[in-house]
């Protein structure tokens, strides 16, 4: 549209100017006008205008059962398509968000399932639940949250579209135990301007073989999230988790927070050690 856009200017420049169209077939910044380049840019920056870019981080570690792994997936996909995010969606002063999906594990193992993708109605949020739908399920060892965040910033400057907001959703089962700390990416993150969301998955009890902590969503709150309006949405129950997901979308499309806000206060020492990922580690294998 955008290309039919300055095709058109053109042209009208060129008849105004009294040349003929034979003339300006083959269009390029010589043949426009001053006047309309204003109008042009301003119609291409409207264009790439959304509400929020939002990047969804979910966790594909070993963790995770393949049970709960088809049912994150089919969570996301079927919010996308929801009645009620469609409607939050037309809510925005843009009407559109754009979106980008990648599974996560260690901090050298990202996957992106989806890359930019633009959802303005039904027709490009039905597209984004097919491609998150149709990739086989994986999973993988190790549990990077910092390596997720680290992974993520960068996409923001790649992305096409520019967000009003900007926004990393970061889903999980357990602490970061892998990479770097997870407060120095996440205030890395913070000095970008950038919000981070958190889903916190505690929908089995705590063991030491899987490496889960009792006070997960104490963790996220403390150790992952941060910026203005961030929260955290807790799963603590198997046939919760696709309303969980919905909720939080619709939530960040929205710009919206839970009724109970997650007042986290910079200086104020957290309620978990947020090492205690790598703590559980080191004394399961001595490094």
């Amino acid at each position: 549209m955008r290309l039919l856009f300055s095709i058109g200017a053109v042209l009208v420049a060129g008849m105004l100017a009294g040349g003929d169209v034979a003339g300006i077939a083959a269009p390029g910044p010589k043949f426009e006008s001053p006047r309309t380049q204003p109008q042009r840019l301003a119609a291409d920056k409207d264009a790439q205008s959304v509400d929020v870019e939002l990047i969804l981080a979910v966790d594909v570690s070993y963790s995770m059962d393949m049970d709960e792994l088809a049912i994150q997936r089919e969570g996301y996909a079927q919010a996308i398509q929801s009645k009620e995010f469609l409607q939050a969606l037309k809510l925005g002063p843009n009407g559109r968000i754009a979106v980008t999906y990648f599974e996560w594990a260690a901090s050298s193992d990202q996957k992106i399932i989806i890359p930019w993708r633009l959802i303005d109605g039904p027709e490009t949020a039905d597209a984004v639940a097919a491609e998150i739908m149709k990739t086989p399920i994986r999973r993988a060892s190790r549990t990077s949250i910092s390596g997720a965040i680290n992974f993520a910033m960068p996409l923001f400057d790649e992305d096409p579209y520019r967000g009003l907001r900007r926004v990393i959703d970061i889903s999980g089962d357990g602490p970061n135990n892998n990479g770097g700390p997870v407060t120095m990416a996440r205030d890395a993150a913070l000095e970008k301007g950038i919000v981070i969301n958190g889903l916190p998955i505690m929908v089995k009890e705590p063991s030491y073989s899987t490496m889960d902590i009792d006070n997960l969503d104490l963790y996220y709150e403390d150790c992952v999230i941060g910026g203005p309006g961030s929260f955290v949405i807790t799963i603590k129950e198997r046939d919760k988790f696709k309303e969980a997901i919905r909720t939080k979308l619709l939530m960040e499309v929205a710009g919206r927070t839970p009724e109970r806000p997650v007042m986290r206060v910079a200086d104020k020492e957290p309620r978990v050690n947020c090492l205690i990922g790598e703590k559980i580690w080191s004394d399961r294998w001595g490094r």
